[in-house]
């Protein structure tokens, strides 16, 4: 397999963050930016030939009202190809890449366990409702800055949906709708209010998913004003309402899940939410 991922020098890789810092910073409804072909098609068609169907045992289904959705963040599920190409979204230069684009002023740290991420499939149905992300992560205990998605659909039709969505901080208005097209990159910032999903339930033929790469980037610190307002510890997923959009079942669901964040220990917190999401 060439290792190659993309046709940019180490020095054009580091212009190309710095010369799109301005149009991510300016990003709405919070900052963030979607680059095309960014990676080399060849490599990308070698990772979803050994993208795996991700209903094994060893796999994370995640079922509730919140969400439906398959994924692994388990290297031993990981292609060859898929293994090499996501220690290389943890490499130095991508990391200098994404600290150019983003202006975060702390050292960024990839994630080596992919906590939350590592392959994501939705089947038909599936759906991903409004949230914010974590704020903390369980193991290294760092502050969550960054999210970089690589979506890997050829020949995807608008009719199949699964957009994703930016959404305002009111929860009223999507900002921003994003096809999950091949060899597309969207980087965004995880803040107290980066409201983004997938809401609806997916329409794609049985024998399609929406398949994509996810990776989180950490800081050991962060400016306060990201997470005004918020639990910046929490190291579960917020999810939300659409106004007037939602089901009542969500709304009860949620509302549980919050009052066991505010009043059990964050350990049990962590076996309720690996339980909730075999």
């Amino acid at each position: 397999m060439d290792l190659k991922f993309n046709d940019f020098s180490y020095k054009a890789l580091r212009e190309m963050g710095m010369g799109n810092h301005e149009k991510y910073m300016s990003g709405e409804p919070f900052p963030h930016i979607v680059f095309d072909d960014f990676f080399k098609p060849s490599i990308l068609k070698s990772i979803l030939e050994e993208f795996p169907q991700l209903s094994s045992k060893t796999d994370i289904h995640y079922k509730n009202p919140n969400e439906s959705k398959f994924a692994s963040n388990k290297e031993l599920r990981f292609g060859e190809g898929t293994r090499a190409f996501l220690h290389y979204l943890n490499s130095q230069p991508f990391l200098e890449f994404l600290q150019d684009l983003t202006g975060i002023k702390e050292t960024l740290i990839p994630d080596p366990y992919f906590e939350g991420g590592g392959l994501h499939q939705i089947k038909k149905g599936g759906y991903l409702k409004l949230h914010v992300d974590f704020h903390r992560h369980r193991t290294m205990n760092l502050d969550r800055r960054l999210n970089v998605l690589v979506y890997l659909n050829e020949d995807w039709d608008d009719s199949y949906g699964g957009f994703f969505e930016l959404w305002d901080n009111n929860m009223e208005n999507c900002v921003s709708k994003i096809a999950p097209l091949f060899n597309r990159l969207v980087i965004f910032s995880t803040t107290g209010s980066s409201w983004h999903g997938h809401p609806d339930p997916l329409n794609c033929p049985e024998d399609r998913s929406r398949k994509s790469l996810a990776l989180y980037y950490y800081t050991n610190g962060r400016p306060k004003e990201e997470i005004a307002n918020v639990n910046g510890e929490r190291i579960t997923t917020t999810f939300a309402n659409r106004k007037n959009m939602d089901s009542t079942k969500m709304t009860y669901y949620n509302s549980m899940v919050n009052l066991a964040n505010d009043l059990l220990p964050p350990v049990v917190v962590r076996t309720l939410k690996k339980y909730r999401n075999k």
